[in-house]
């Protein structure tokens, strides 16, 4: 695991089952799509790479139609909580051959913390994006954080995160993303 920040070119933005049939149940739903497109957005900004899943979308749903993303956006179904036990996932990662992975998404206790580990066992460095990640009950958000941390994942703010991708001042992306997160 490389503990050097992460950049444009070495990362790439994993959004995590932001379904239907889950958003309506999850604490902070509303702040948390807030975020995650946030997110969504700074990585176009930046020209970030960016993957999406759907868990089981015959029966959850498919990605909630608030979120807007470039239609070239990969997304992803997947049967299993992690992320990282999808071939189609690991399938695409492997074209992408990026070494850091920024997650946001849901549930934090199940699909998010799933992945995450695992992705540290694959050799990733990860960041979880910790306003942009929700669970049904905020004890659960927090366990999550707690036991990702045991396992080495980075726990990291949006506009943390936004800064960190970020080398200079004064560009045209730094004005952008100090524009989206005010």
């Amino acid at each position: 695991m490389s503990a050097a920040f992460p950049g444009v070119n070495n990362s790439l933005l994993l959004v995590i089952d932001v379904q239907d049939r889950l958003m309506p149940v999850i604490h902070d739903g509303d702040k948390t799509i807030a975020n995650i497109q946030k997110l969504i957005d700074g990585a176009a900004i930046l020209g970030l790479d960016t993957m999406i899943t759907e868990q089981y979308p015959k029966g959850l749903g498919n990605t909630i139609a608030e979120l807007r993303f470039d239609e070239k956006t990969p997304v992803l179904q997947k049967n299993t909580f992690s992320c990282m036990l999808e071939q189609s996932v690991i399938t695409q990662l492997s074209i992408y051959k990026k070494e850091h992975l920024i997650l946001c998404g849901v549930e934090s206790h199940i699909c998010v913390l799933k992945t995450a580990i695992d992705a540290v066992s694959h050799g990733f460095t990860v960041h979880v994006v910790a306003d942009a990640v929700s669970s049904r009950s905020p004890e659960s958000k927090q366990l999550a954080f707690d036991r990702m941390r045991q396992s080495g994942v980075f726990i990291v703010s949006l506009e943390m995160i936004l800064f960190m991708l970020l080398d200079y001042a004064g560009t045209e992306e730094f004005k952008a993303i100090s524009k989206l997160i005010k």
